[in-house]
């Protein structure tokens, strides 16, 4: 009998599981989490909304209502289709499941969200990632010649981009999309953070472009809910292969109830907007770090020495993540969530600590 090692595809075999570092006991800031819970009355609220969800029936498999507040929640216009994902990471897995033809190519940028290329492997595509610039802002010639070479059948960009927080050109992007002969789709997860910057009004006027965004960054992450927005012919292909009832009853009811008080979402958001601000001048007031623009929830630094800083910062309980090796472009480089207030100045001191 032949065991996994002859059985398993190379590629597969060659691959690191995605690694989620152990945060019991430290101040969990590398995984661009949203740091307040709910207050105590709405939790409640909810705890009793939940107490009376049918957890012994399936869900309806259009979650319809969910969909319907979403759209209002999101500004998504009525033209447009939506297939939601357990997590925005299993859209990712579905669109590259429908696209992946023997030969089939996917186009990404690099470095950005690790998931994109996992997806390709993982559905039998192929790969090809095409570095940013040094200051990591999109290199549009490189870009468009890859397209020309490659002719992908799937194009991702992430707006803003994960991990190094900023914004590409509004155009830049435009540009890719109609130089593309495949499918590009926009991922606008940290969208809430990013100052109303989207692409949602250009889906639609692009045949080929579709959207995937989340709730997870709005305080949500523990719900896993994310959804793909785009023209029905290709989310028509794209909701083939959902697997039935993904999206569970308890998080279909919990992100209702939620969206139905987004006030308390939208409040949040504005926290951490405002309290990005003050990490940023704490940072740039530190000797020997490098702070980078953002427009999400993190903040990507570079330090002197950054296996170093990582390994100070937790010894003083505080963990973010770090991408040294990860890229040579993120080289000594340390992604920051943004923390609650206490948090923040908590990282701050034992940054200046750690790099000093």
């Amino acid at each position: 009998m032949k065991g996994a090692a002859d059985r398993v595809r190379d590629e597969i075999r060659a691959l690191t599981a995605y690694h989620v570092a152990p945060a019991a006991g430290l101040v969990k800031l590398d995984a661009m989490e949203n740091p307040y819970r709910l207050g105590p009355a709405v939790a409640e609220e909810l705890g009793r909304h939940l107490a009376g969800v049918a957890i012994n029936r399936y869900p309806d498999p259009q979650a319809p209502r969910l969909k319907a507040l979403l759209r209002e929640a999101m500004a998504i216009p009525d033209g447009l289709d939506m297939v939601l994902g357990n997590g925005s990471d299993e859209i990712l897995q579905m669109i590259a499941v429908v696209l992946a033809k023997p030969g089939a190519t996917m186009l990404a940028l690099e470095p950005s969200f690790a998931m994109y290329r996992m997806s390709a492997i993982s559905a039998g595509m192929g790969y090809a990632g095409i570095d940013l610039s040094p200051d990591f802002s999109l290199d549009l010639p490189a870009m468009l010649a890859a397209i020309d070479r490659l002719r992908p059948a799937l194009v991702w960009i992430a707006y803003p981009n994960n991990p190094t927080g900023n914004l590409f050109e509004r155009q830049a992007v435009i540009e890719i999309v109609k130089a593309s002969t495949g499918l590009v789709v926009v991922d606008e997860a940290y969208y809430p953070f990013s100052g109303g910057a989207t692409l949602l009004g250009e889906v639609g006027r692009h045949p080929n472009l579709v959207l995937v965004r989340t709730v997870s960054k709005l305080g949500l992450a523990g719900l896993r809910l994310g959804l793909a927005v785009g023209p029905r012919d290709w989310l028509g292909e794209v909701e083939k292969v959902r697997l039935p009832y993904n999206v569970n009853v308890l998080t279909a009811a919990a992100a209702e109830f939620i969206l139905e008080r987004r006030e308390v979402l939208e409040e949040q958001t504005r926290a951490i907007v405002r309290d990005r601000g003050i990490l940023e001048s704490g940072l740039d007031a530190i000797a020997g770090i490098r702070r980078y623009p953002s427009a999400a929830n993190f903040v990507l630094v570079r330090v002197p020495d950054g296996p170093r800083a990582f390994e100070s910062l937790k010894s003083r309980g505080i963990l973010v993540r770090s991408f040294h090796g990860s890229h040579p472009l993120l080289a000594h480089c340390l992604r920051l969530t943004v923390g609650t207030p206490d948090e923040n100045a908590s990282l701050l001191a034992a940054l200046a600590q750690a790099t000093g």
